[in-house]
């Protein structure tokens, strides 16, 4: 499970990467000020998130604690749902994409941030730092 997440998260990282340069240099004839903005939000709440939920991963592996794979799946929930949403809502009028279908994506996708921040707050509240290993998880 733990390798799998880092592998999405690699290549969550590059294609973030690419839709941003993507979005800067293929989008920009295309989108008025506003979509573009909506756009580079989207960007920059992917890679934030992106860099969250390494984080988790590789917290959680180094202290061995299984609570912080929570967040890191809640951010990455987000990061489709949110992310996603606002890069659909972008494009809307040059794919004539149902605005009304993708729109009500973006707050539930918010909630799974807001949700994964809690948990890592939730984690570090219940976590004892030790910089001597405990046990490796399985």
């Amino acid at each position: 499970m733990h390798k799998k997440l880092y592998l999405i998260y690699s290549f969550l990282g590059a294609l973030t990467v690419i839709i941003g340069a993507f979005g800067a240099h293929g989008l920009k004839t295309h989108l008025d000020a506003y979509q573009l903005m909506i756009y580079e939000k989207a960007v920059f709440y992917q890679f934030i998130h992106l860099i969250a939920g390494l984080f988790c991963l590789v917290f959680g592996s180094l202290y061995y604690k299984k609570g912080f794979l929570i967040p890191a799946i809640l951010f990455l929930l987000g990061i489709f749902m949110f992310s996603g949403s606002l890069y659909l809502l972008s494009v809307s009028d040059l794919f004539h994409l149902p605005k009304m279908i993708i729109g009500p994506l973006t707050p539930v996708g918010g909630l799974f941030f807001i949700a994964g921040w809690v948990s890592v707050a939730y984690n570090f509240h219940k976590t004892s730092f030790s910089f001597k290993p405990e046990q490796p998880l399985q």
